[in-house]
C-alpha cells in the first residue's frame, strides 16, 4: 500500500523523477557521465549560491557530516545541540575520536549566537557544527548571525547541515562564510534517499590536506580531484542522479524565489489550520522552520490513531513527533511537491481524522 508522505522525509517521489531515475544505466568514467555530472554544477551553484565545487555522494547526508569531522577538525570540535540531529553529532565526533564538547540548548529552541562567541573564544576549537533546520524540532537557527560570529575566529571551520531547509529558503554559502554546507536528497528536493550533496570551501580543502587520518570514501580532496575531471571517487548511485538532474531543471522552471515563496505560502496555510484547531508550534514562530512545522500536542490527539485513519481513508500519513517528542508533538512536511491543492487535501483529512476524536 502506498501512502502520500506528508512525514519530514522521505517525501513522496513524482512520477517524472521516477521516470527520469528510469532512463539506460551509463558508466561512472564514461563521457555520458562527465556530461552528466558536468550539467548539474551551475544549477547546484546557483542553488547553494556559491562559486564553490558541489560534490556528490552516494550516502545519506550523515556519512558528509561524519566524513567533514574526519577532515577538518584537527584541535577540537564544538557540536551545537538543540535537538535530536544536532545532539547525535556530538555522539559522532566523539566515535571518531575527535575532541568535543556539546553547547547544547533546549529542544526547539535556537543556537544562540553569543553563546557560540563565547565557546569559541576559548580557543579549544578549530571547527564547529550546527544543523539550520533542526529536522526534528522544525527548529530554525539564524545562520546569519552565527556564521558572524563564527568569520570572527578565523582558525575555526564551519560545518553546516541544511538537510530540511536546502531549497525551501535562500542560503547564501559564500557571503554566510560556510566552508562545508551540506543537504540531502530526501527532504525538500523530494528524491529517494542516499545521495549527499556538499560544496566545500577551499578554507576546508587546505585544512583537510594537513589530516593523516581523513579516510577514504569522505576525503575531500580525492572528491575535489575527481570533481576536476567530472566524476565521483567511488561509484555513485547513477540513478540518483539521474533524478538530481531532473529535479534541477524543474527547480530552474519553477525559479529559485516562486519555489521560497511557495514553501513559505503552504507552511503558513499549515500553520494556520493547527493554530486554528488549538495546537502551537514548539518553537518561537521566528525560529520556525519553513519545510515543516513541529506543533505541540496541546489538545492529547491520540496520534497513532490520528495517523491510522489517515492511512486507511485517506492513504497519507503524518509524523507523531520524534525521539523524546514523541506523542508530545507532530511534525508535519509542506516540502518537495507539495502544492495548494495537496496542502488543501491533507487539511481536509486532518479534520476528518480530528473529528473522530471529537475535535
Amino acid at each position: 500500500m502506498s501512502y502520500r508522505l506528508y512525514i519530514p522525509g522521505p517525501l513522496t517521489i513524482s512520477e517524472s523523477i521516477n521516470q527520469a531515475m528510469g532512463k539506460p544505466m551509463v558508466g561512472h568514467r564514461s563521457k555520458d557521465f562527465v556530461a552528466l555530472y558536468e550539467d548539474m554544477q551551475p544549477k547546484l551553484k546557483k542553488m547553494f549560491m556559491t562559486q564553490d565545487p558541489v560534490y556528490l555522494g552516494t550516502s545519506s547526508a550523515w556519512g558528509v557530516m561524519e566524513g567533514a569531522l574526519r577532515n577538518v577538525c584537527r584541535k577540537g570540535v564544538l557540536n551545537c545541540m538543540n535537538g535530536a540531529f544536532s545532539d547525535k553529532w556530538n555522539d559522532v565526533a566523539k566515535r571518531c575520536g575527535k575532541y568535543a564538547e556539546a553547547l547544547q540548548f533546549d529542544w526547539g529552541k535556537p543556537v544562540d549566537p553569543e553563546a557560540v562567541r563565547k565557546a569559541l573564544a576559548t580557543g579549544k576549537f578549530d571547527c564547529i557544527t550546527f544543523i539550520h533546520s533542526e529536522t526534528s524540532t522544525g527548529t530554525l537557527s539564524p545562520i546569519a548571525d552565527i556564521m558572524a560570529v563564527v568569520r570572527e575566529f578565523p582558525d575555526v571551520i564551519s560545518i553546516a547541515d541544511s538537510v530540511s531547509s536546502f531549497s525551501t529558503l535562500p542560503i547564501n554559502k559564500d557571503e554566510l562564510g560556510v566552508d562545508i554546507l551540506l543537504t540531502g536528497s530526501q527532504k525538500a528536493l523530494a528524491l529517494p534517499p542516499g545521495l549527499a550533496i556538499f560544496a566545500v570551501s577551499e578554507r576546508a580543502r587546505e585544512r583537510a590536506k594537513q589530516m593523516t587520518d581523513r579516510g577514504y570514501y569522505f576525503d575531500l580532496i580525492e572528491f575535489h580531484d575527481n570533481h576536476s575531471k567530472g566524476m565521483t571517487p567511488s561509484t555513485p548511485c547513477i540513478s540518483l542522479l539521474f533524478g538530481l538532474q531532473h529535479r534541477l531543471i524543474e527547480v530552474e522552471a519553477e525559479g529559485l524565489e516562486n519555489r521560497y515563496e511557495r514553501h513559505r505560502r503552504l507552511n503558513e496555510q499549515v500553520r494556520a489550520w493547527a493554530f486554528g484547531k488549538g495546537f502551537s508550534l514548539l518553537p518561537e514562530a521566528q525560529f520556525a522552520t519553513r519545510g515543516l512545522n513541529c506543533f505541540k500536542n496541546d489538545r492529547n490527539v491520540d496520534l497513532e490513531r490520528l495517523n491510522k485513519i489517515l492511512k486507511s481513508r485517506h492513504k497519507l500519513v503524518i509524523d507523531g513527533g520524534y525521539g523524546k517528542l514523541k506523542g508530545k508533538t507532530f511534525r508535519i512536511s509542506n516540502m518537495g511537491d507539495e502544492t495548494d491543492a495537496t496542502i488543501a487535501t491533507l487539511i481536509a483529512a486532518l479534520n476528518d481524522g480530528l473529528a473522530e476524536q471529537g475535535m
